[in-house]
């Protein structure tokens, strides 16, 4: 019973996290409206599953240290029970805050889960390789993510100015009806005109794009091909990163070695990613800031970068943490972000940890 019960957590928490993380490397194709929900949802499907494929030969060390070893002893880890407490708070905490539209780190909630579940038993967490290891890359990574975005965004727009690319201003024509009142007349008789209209683009209309060449090639044509090939990578980046942290979990299924428990995980979280993001879709791509394809690009390139380079040194950061620090930094920097929005964000990362932390508690009570 416990060892199915393992089985069902862990393909829990793989679900809940593709509908709560799968969205979040496209947000930006969605959000500048580079592209439709749909296509974004189909990129972001394939490339996640890419990654979670690779992370069979690159992100051995997650695998090893999301099974809790060196964070509780092994005598610990060794208990089927503490194996399916972990994963089934984190599971509920991530697919909870995925129906409140909250994305929030599903690295968190493991951490949180495992520091919950000793708790609960009579062994102690090594709160050193849990500061250092885990919670130190977590809490840094995002204000990392702002600092390089703005830097970086300053660099490329003033590269831009340079190269003689310019932005294009939307304006809306066509034959509009307007209401005229004759002057003079005894009675207020009302008639209706056709008149030539041209207006300014709204940003609901429209978006800014980009006029010029970038080496003999269209600017907007080139922008809009990297934009779609970073948010590939945060994607590919995203399934390197967390599909070992949670097929680690798996591992106590007898039947189960490294690349079938990767395999059902990245199978889960492509499945979880297709029926549950939409929520977290609206959040990341229209609730956080506005934004244009130049700075979704950006805030893809820093993402990307950030989050493979801590796979393939074995840093848990998180991809929620990197990919909305980046999307802060761009708010920030264009004066256009929504910092109501961001708060909430910000108080749901807080209560991430002891959320999981008390649901793991009282499972692995339950189960012992």
């Amino acid at each position: 019973m416990i060892v199915f019960l393992a089985l069902v957590a862990g393909i829990l928490l793989a679900y809940a996290n593709g509908a709560n993380d799968n969205f979040k490397g496209v947000a930006t194709l969605y959000g500048s409206d580079t592209t439709t929900y749909r296509r974004a949802l189909v990129w972001a499907t394939a490339t996640t599953a890419a990654g979670s494929l690779t992370a069979v030969w690159l992100a051995r060390e997650l695998l090893e240290r999301f099974s809790g070893k060196g964070i509780v002893p092994d005598a610990l880890v060794a208990q089927n029970e503490f194996g399916v407490a972990v994963a089934l708070a984190a599971g509920v905490t991530v697919m909870l805050a995925s129906r409140l539209g909250f994305p929030i780190s599903t690295t968190h909630a493991l951490v949180g889960s495992m520091v919950g579940a000793a708790g609960a038993s009579s062994f102690a967490v090594d709160w050193n390789v849990l500061s250092s290891k885990l919670m130190a890359p977590l809490l840094l990574s995002p204000l990392i993510a702002i600092l390089v975005t703005t830097v970086l965004y300053r660099t490329f727009r003033r590269t831009r100015i340079a190269m003689g690319i310019t932005k294009e201003t939307c304006l809306c024509s066509g034959r509009e009806v307007v209401e005229i009142v004759p002057l003079g007349s005894g009675a207020m008789a009302m008639t209706r005109a056709e008149e030539l209209s041209i207006t300014l683009g709204t940003n609901v209309s429209c978006r800014d794009h980009y006029a010029g060449n970038l080496v003999g090639v269209d600017a907007r044509q080139s922008l809009d091909t990297m934009h779609f090939l970073s948010a590939g990578m945060v994607s590919f980046a995203r399934g390197l990163n967390d599909t070992p942290k949670i097929a680690a979990l798996l591992l106590i299924v007898p039947a189960l070695n490294s690349l079938t428990a990767t395999v059902i995980c990245g199978l889960a979280i492509a499945i979880g990613g297709w029926f549950g993001a939409k929520r977290i879709a609206e959040k990341l791509s229209h609730g956080i800031t506005e934004m244009n394809a130049g700075q979704g690009f950006t805030a893809n390139l820093v993402t990307s970068v950030l989050v493979v380079f801590a796979s393939r040194w074995g840093l848990p950061v998180s991809t929620t943490h990197v990919s909305c620090g980046a999307l802060f930094g761009i708010g920030s920097v264009t004066g256009q972000a929504n910092w109501k929005s961001i708060g909430q964000i910000l108080l749901a990362w807080v209560t991430t940890l002891p959320a999981a932390a008390v649901i793991a508690w009282s499972v692995f009570s339950l189960l012992t």
